[in-house]
């Protein structure tokens, strides 16, 4: 690192804090009230609403677009094969080892660094808020969802979003969206030795094979076609027995070109099993090409792509971006880390977004309104 930015050695220790305090999804009440003393100790005033922690940055204006900055401080359980102690920080070189660093302790930290320091710009010329949220592992229902229509002094939506996730600093400009279907197809007992009954694996058949080769005809540029996965079947009690019920479940990975509701009501057409979708909340996202958040990654020569992984941009019914230090292959693995060198050059680069996104938001946003 040649040059240090602004805030990235407090960031660090933050991070380092954050790992130690465990945060399993609806466990996170420890990193919730290290992160509310955080912003406190800097002279700011946070707001906390169950585990979810934000700030408003001082002179917010109504008039002004505002935009979000969130990235999730809960974490998924250590998986097995970790060498070393999850919840103890570790520097091995440029390496910090420890559960959540690289999901998403470095790409929040590096966040709220970025949000420091533009909350002290004088021209500023849009709103800043920064969350940390929780839930986000299990798509909880306590987590950004719940809090989004609390951010704002003044109640309404944040304009837009930059959510922060280990995508490498590259710019997820769509991202799928998912719903999980439980199948059951009807069939007749029968006698297997006899031609009795009616079997209801042969009847989900039809429906699996349907599954596997339709083709939705909107296929995206970015997130490709939508992907439908029979990947979970049992039926039958006795080997003797011809089944009456076949029951099978099927993921369903929708691209931006469809809602989920869409995708689900065509597979209800063609399917002739009872087809029951356990929610459809977690929608596919994209955001216009001439977006300011977007414009400015152009100017900066940021890649952009179409994520197949989700995140809170699935519950956020407003644009947004996903971006962040670290890479989202050490996700979820044993000995999982980030680089501090990741965090320093995100920390920069969300920097010289806030400040490209200021030369491009204003006029963008008043040609929105009128």
């Amino acid at each position: 690192m040649t040059e240090v930015p602004p805030f990235f050695a407090e960031a660090v220790r933050l991070l380092e804090q954050l790992i130690a305090t465990p945060s399993l999804s609806r466990q996170e009440e420890g990193t919730a009230a290290l992160l509310h003393d955080f912003f406190s100790r800097k002279g700011l005033k946070p707001q906390r609403e169950g585990h979810n922690v934000w700030v408003v940055a001082p002179g917010f204006d109504a008039a002004r677009p505002t935009l979000l900055l969130n990235s999730h401080h809960d974490t998924v359980p250590p998986c097995a094969g970790w060498q070393r102690d999850p919840y103890t920080p570790q520097r091995a070189g440029d390496c910090l080892y420890g559960l959540g660093s690289n999901d998403a302790g470095g790409p929040l930290v590096a966040l709220i660094a970025a949000f420091l320091d533009a909350a002290q710009w004088p021209d500023r010329p849009y709103n800043l808020i920064v969350a940390a949220t929780a839930e986000e592992e299990v798509s909880g229902s306590g987590g950004i969802a719940s809090v989004l229509h609390r951010l704002s002094p003044n109640g309404a939506l944040p304009d837009a979003a930059l959510v922060g996730e280990p995508t490498r600093m590259a710019m997820a400009v769509a991202e799928r969206g998912l719903f999980v279907v439980d199948a059951e197809a009807q069939g007749v007992a029968g006698h297997a030795a006899r031609d009795e009954g009616r079997n209801a694996i042969y009847e989900a058949l039809a429906d699996i094979e349907w599954i596997r080769s339709y083709r939705f005809p909107k296929v995206s540029d970015l997130l490709g076609p939508v992907k439908m996965t029979v990947t979970q079947i049992e039926a039958g009690t006795r080997h003797n027995v011809v089944p009456d019920r076949c029951r099978f479940v099927i993921d369903v990975r929708t691209n931006d070109c469809y809602t989920n509701e869409e995708v689900l009501a065509t597979m209800q057409r063609h399917c002739r099993s009872r087809l029951t979708a356990r929610s459809l909340r977690l929608q596919p996202s994209h955001i216009a090409a001439d977006h300011p958040l977007v414009q400015a990654a152009v100017r900066l020569g940021i890649e952009r792509f179409g994520s197949p992984t989700l995140s809170d941009q699935a519950l956020l019914p407003l644009p947004s971006v996903k971006m962040g230090p670290g890479d989202s292959a050490r996700s979820h693995t044993a000995d999982e880390y980030i680089c501090l060198s990741e965090i320093a050059a995100g920390i920069e680069t969300y920097r010289k977004l806030l400040r490209t996104l200021g030369a491009l938001w204003p006029r963008y946003h008043q040609n929105a309104r009128s």
